[in-house]
């Protein structure tokens, strides 16, 4: 398809590296807010100078570091659990059911879209694992199946997960305080007032227009592919098996005996999910992605059975929160510029001067969007973005939980055109972006379609 080939190119020629973006998005910050941002009273070294400050500061924010500590739990832990072996085993069990492409794309995209509505890092290698245990099944019992769909099919999870359990926006939400720690001094006394101390989960993600609009997800996409398989021809196979390794408990002494306990790791685990329950029991309709992670922590160890496949399993995934580690604190640089300076009110004046209490949704899930091209990164992206996207709901009387999950739908639709995050899926499955770009594309149109109708409608 000439249209996968042209956006391949243009991501290739024309986008470096997510960090180096962060880097270039860092500087024309800093340049726009010393030239529109200048009181009258100061010059333009002085002006410059505090700038610099705003963004030292923000660098350090203590608050947004905690944020980002929260996303690399989230997806480390998401990963571990993948890796466990009774998710091996549930994986397997599924791809025993595989007899063609149809079949296969429908199970792959369900079954993900299920994981990742629970966390986004589990979602995301699940649906890499299960793509290519598939295409293995295929291949052993020759089963003729087009195995680039069967890979777009296990990323899908990524255009559901922002609206999801581990939604960045939505969960940190649910935190109390936080969105008035986001917005404080952007914001004068009474539009203040109008922030909530929390926003419940029961209003964004546990909403029934949430839920519905995923609900005719499972359905639209899985038949979106299974439309495609009937046309997409066989492609060949030559996949060894992938297989995570566990370390073995053969000559073990003294201590080492103690790290491959299987009755004291799940002894533990239990403890945890016990304290769990015990201390966020009763405020289930506010998940917070401190919650998120005390859970997936105590089951992550349960499932391994023992510390040491634990730990080898967090080993192998905690190769993949480097760009978390290394760009939000560039992107908290942004906010903190953006904050201290007034670029916030000036964005948000200007979206305000466009839109209406109709078409905000709209105008923030389209921008969103467009951002994500450029911070790959629900989490980086609420930081830079949910502070315009909040004032501006204000302004309009926009209910914030609908501007909120307007955001979460835009960030997360054009992660089927952004290759970041699907570098850990090519990795696994050994598919290139090109030969799975012409599926995601379609399934983002779709996609599309339906969370702009979701906004305009319920």
């Amino acid at each position: 398809m000439q249209i996968t080939k042209a956006i391949e190119t243009l991501f290739k020629r024309y986008l470096p590296s997510p960090f180096t973006i962060a880097v270039l998005l860092t500087l024309l910050t800093i340049v726009l807010a010393t030239v529109f941002t200048k009181p009258e009273t100061a010059t333009v070294d002085a002006h410059f100078v505090q700038v610099l400050s705003y963004w030292e500061e923000g660098i350090w924010n203590s608050s947004l570091l905690v944020f980002a500590y929260q996303m690399m739990l989230i997806l480390v832990l998401g990963h571990v659990l993948v890796l466990s072996k009774p998710v091996n085993k549930l994986i397997l069990k599924i791809t025993k059911s595989v007899t063609n492409t149809t079949n296969a794309v429908v199970l792959v995209s369900v079954t993900t879209m299920l994981v990742a509505f629970f966390n986004w890092g589990l979602g995301l290698i699940f649906g890499a694992i299960l793509a290519r245990k598939v295409g293995e099944h295929a291949q052993k019992h020759q089963i003729p199946i087009n195995y680039p769909l069967v890979g777009a099919a296990g990323y899908v999870g990524l255009m559901v997960w922002h609206g999801g359990i581990s939604g960045s926006a939505p969960s940190k939400a649910a935190e109390l305080g936080h969105l008035q720690g986001l917005m404080n001094g952007m914001l004068d006394a009474n539009m203040m007032a109008q922030i909530p101390e929390i926003i419940k989960s029961s209003s964004t993600i546990f909403s029934w227009w949430n839920l519905l609009l995923f609900a005719i997800l499972l359905i639209v996409i899985p038949l979106t592919l299974s439309l495609i398989s009937k046309k997409a021809a066989p492609t060949e196979l030559n996949l060894p098996d992938y297989e995570f390794e566990n370390t073995a408990k053969e000559n073990l002494e003294g201590a080492e005996k103690l790290d491959h306990s299987n009755w004291f790791a799940i002894a533990f685990g239990a403890l945890l999910l016990f304290v769990f329950f015990l201390q966020y029991g009763s405020s289930l309709d506010s998940l917070s992605p401190n919650m998120l992670n005390f859970l997936m922590l105590g089951l992550a160890i349960i499932l391994h059975g023992n510390f040491k496949s634990f730990l080898n399993a967090i080993e192998e995934a905690i190769k993949g929160t480097s760009g978390i580690l290394i760009q939000f604190p560039l992107y908290f640089g942004i906010m903190g510029i953006m904050k201290s300076s007034g670029m916030v009110g000036m964005i948000s004046d200007g979206f305000v001067s466009v839109a209406t209490e109709v078409t905000l949704p709209i105008f923030t899930f389209f921008s969103a969007g467009l951002v994500n091209i450029f911070v790959p990164s629900g989490g980086g992206q609420w930081a830079i973005q949910g502070p315009i996207v909040i004032e501006s709901a204000l302004k309009l009387g926009v209910p914030l939980p609908k501007a909120i999950m307007a955001l979460a739908y835009g960030d997360q639709i054009t992660n089927m055109l952004q290759p970041f995050w699907a570098l850990p899926l090519l990795g696994i499955t050994r598919l290139k972006a090109k030969e799975i770009l012409p599926y995601t594309i379609i399934l983002m149109l779709v996609g599309s379609l339906v969370y702009i109708l979701g906004l305009v409608l319920l």
